[in-house]
Formats: structure tokens, sequence, C-alpha cells
């Protein structure tokens, strides 16, 4: 095995510690020629879709990528802004925000947006931070949820990367925070903002990414953890059992996916008396195809000409102050021991030598 050359280092540099941000990934333009590309990356990980390869490769490349992407382009056309694809602008904004945060708090940190399909990758990511000095390391999966196709799918390319890597850095892996205090605090706030401006709901739907049923019977543990996030969620606002739902959304291919399902939900509140609702996605940190086109128009339009009245997609946390606090308070836990104490500099802004070879000494 050949191992990738190795950034260049000078004796006595201070060593730095990164943090990279993973998110799932976005395709390059609203196009059928990107959705092909990154849909074939994306199809093809066994994470994704646990089919014998021989088999799944004849029905990906002979029937889906000839057909979906076209189809697909338009959907992310619909939602594309002017800075780019609304994932990628908001997986950026994040990474940026908390280094800036965690900075305030005295955290001398490195953090890197990465995406697990797509660019920029999670490898030129960690290449990236090596290139910077860092020998430590905290891979942050934008997914507060464990699952095999999201979570474990980030690791396996971190894997990739190590494999591949002659100094390999000390390596922290966050698997899951679907509980953490501060990440359903901040959820729970962001849903008492929006009531603030737009009077409470009698109903709040919470909708998770869909997953197939036979994950959860293979112990993937995702089913379990959304319906704890809902729960905590729904403690937090003091909601009873009656007030809100928890459904699965985007549904692919004919296996039995995880139930109830979001459009058929949404569909059926009319009927039993809910003219209004409100729709939140904790599974999701930052907004993006599956829950601006997808909830926030498919879904209102299946509600409404249902009979529904009112319609409110409440946001992803995104760029949200709470939610932001939530991940730097996440990563500083998960940093525990490794000092990240930032490095006194001098008139020139240069670190102190003598400080910089006492932080690498204890590093």
């Amino acid at each position: 095995m050949r191992f990738k050359p190795e950034p260049p280092f000078t004796h006595g540099q201070t060593p730095r510690i990164g943090v990279v941000w993973a998110n799932l990934g976005t395709p390059d333009a609203p196009t059928p020629s990107a959705l092909r590309r990154y849909l074939g990356e994306f199809l093809s990980d066994p994470r994704v879709v646990e089919i014998p390869a021989l088999v799944w490769k004849v029905i990906l490349h002979g029937i889906i990528l000839r057909v979906r992407p076209a189809k697909s382009a338009a959907k992310y056309a619909s939602v594309w802004t002017p800075d780019g694809s609304p994932l990628a602008v908001w997986t950026q904004r994040q990474a940026k925000l908390l280094q800036g945060y965690l900075g305030e708090r005295g955290h001398a940190v490195t953090v890197m947006p990465a995406m697990r399909y797509g660019q920029p990758s999670i490898a030129s990511a960690l290449d990236a931070l090596r290139a910077q000095g860092a020998d430590k390391i905290l891979v942050l999966p934008a997914y507060p949820q464990y699952s095999g196709a999201t979570t474990a799918s980030t690791f396996d390319a971190v894997s990739h990367w190590v494999q591949k890597t002659r100094r390999v850095p000390a390596l922290r892996l966050v698997a899951e925070y679907h509980d953490h205090p501060a990440y359903i605090e901040a959820l729970a706030a962001s849903v008492r903002a929006h009531w603030k401006v737009e009077g409470p709901s009698r109903m709040l739907v919470m909708s998770f990414h869909g997953m197939p049923e036979r994950t959860l019977h293979l112990g993937d543990p995702y089913h379990c953890q959304c319906h704890k996030t809902a729960r905590l969620l729904a403690e937090a606002l003091e909601l009873s059992k009656d007030q809100y739902r928890v459904t699965f959304q985007s549904r692919f291919g004919k296996a039995k996916w995880l139930e109830p399902s979001t459009e058929p939900t949404l569909k059926a509140l009319p009927a039993q008396g809910h003219e209004r609702v409100d729709v939140i996605c904790p599974g999701f940190v930052a907004d993006c195809l599956e829950t601006l086109e997808e909830i926030q128009m498919e879904g209102k339009e299946a509600f409404m000409h249902a009979g529904g009245k009112q319609f409110h997609y409440i946001p992803c946390l995104n760029a949200d102050h709470a939610g932001i606090s939530a991940l730097v308070q996440i990563a500083t836990e998960q940093l525990a021991g490794w000092p990240t104490t930032a490095v006194p500099q001098d008139a020139d802004g240069k670190a102190s030598a003598a400080r910089a070879r006492e932080m690498g000494a204890n590093r």
C-alpha cells in the first residue's frame, strides 16, 4: 500500500486541534449531470443500499441513473439559492460559526466543513487539517441520531482516509447526540420562537428521514433515537401525546420503510379536526432538499389539498444562536482532555516560541 506524502513539518511548530463538521452531501449544481455524479456516489455506498452489489449495480446503472437525475435536478432547482445548495451554504456557515463560538470560549481549534458525498470531501477536510498541523481531530457528524447509512458511513470515509495516511492523528468520532440537553433545548427554543409569532398549534408533526424497516430489526438504533428525541422535545414543550406525531419521510424503492409516513399523516390530519399543522424536522440540523422541497412544498400541498387551512414549516436550526451554542457544548465535551487553550501571541501576531514549545510538549 502506498501512503500519501505527509505535509511539510517544522520542528517546534505548535500542534493544532481540528474539527470536521460533516454533513451528508449535495450535488454541485441542480443539473442532471451533477445529480448523476452525486447519486452515483451516494447510492453506490453499501451502507445506504444493502442489496447484493452485482444485483444493485445493474439496477443503479441500468435504470436509476438513467431516470432519476433529471427528476431530482428539477427538485433541487426549486430550492437552489444564488449561493448554491442550501445544505452546502448552511454547512459552511455553521462551520465558521462553530469555530468562532469555540474561539470566543478560548478554544483554539480549526473547524472544516465536509460532505460524505460530494465536495468538500471528508478526506479533503482531513488533509487540510493535517496540512495546518492538526495532530488531534474530532469528527462531528451533522446527524443527531445514529444511523448506519449516515453516521457509520461517515466513519467509513474517515477509516478509508486513515488507511492511506502515514502519520495518523489522534481521532475522536461523535456517534450521536439525539438526547443531548442542549440540542433538545435548541429545538424547543425554535418552536417557542415560532409560536411566539404565529401562536401555538394544536398539532406538531416531527418528521424524521426514513429508513428501511429492516434496519431496525438488524439492530440500527435510529428509529428508537428518533422517538427519544421526539419524546424529549415534546416534554420540553409540555405537549401531551395527542398534540404531536412522529413520522418518517423520504421513502425510496419498494421495501417496507419506517412508519408512519409523513405525507399520509399530513393528508389525514384535516379529517381528524386539525385545520392547522406545524412541522419540524429534528433529524436535520440544516435545511436542505428534504426539508424545503419535500416538507415545505410537497408536504404543505398535500395537507392543504386534504382540507387543511394553515401549514407552518419550522426551519432547521441552521445558524440559530441556540443551535450553534448546542454544537459548541457538544464539541467542547468531546474535546475534553485535549488542550485547546489559545496560544498567546506577540506583537507581530505570532505565538511566543517558548509558549509554543510548552504547548507542544503538553500535547
